[in-house]
């Protein structure tokens, strides 16, 4: 299926061609296509519902039980955090990186890419 930001794009205030870029936000690549006249902006539909969806989840608590499993203590990850990126799912029973990164917080990263990216 062809992607609609494939076509050429025209401003709808000044009927000028639009330039293609793509703009970092939280970590995602958003599509982006920008006049050169006006500076108005239309971002790439697939890409701002994944973005939304992301901030659905973020802003989202989740309460998760600690358990003594062996000699190690286990959360579980809510089935909703996992869905969001296939990645994630594919990295099941696989190594993460797991940090202490203050007295009271703890982070997962599924990927050494996601964890490069946050500390730039």
């Amino acid at each position: 299926m062809p992607d609609i930001f494939d076509t050429i794009i025209l401003c709808n205030e000044c009927n000028r061609k639009t330039e293609k870029t793509e703009i970092i936000k939280d970590g995602f690549s958003i599509r982006t296509a920008i006049c050169p006249e006006c500076s108005q902006k239309w971002y790439h539909p697939s890409d701002m519902e994944k973005y939304n969806n992301f901030q659905k989840i973020k802003e989202k608590v989740f309460s998760v039980k600690l358990r003594m499993v062996g000699n190690s203590y286990t959360i579980s990850i809510p089935r909703e955090i996992i869905n969001f990126n296939k990645e994630f799912e594919k990295r099941i029973n696989h190594m993460m990186n797991l940090s202490l990164e203050e007295p009271e917080k703890l982070s997962i990263y599924f990927s050494k890419r996601i964890k490069e990216l946050l500390e730039d």
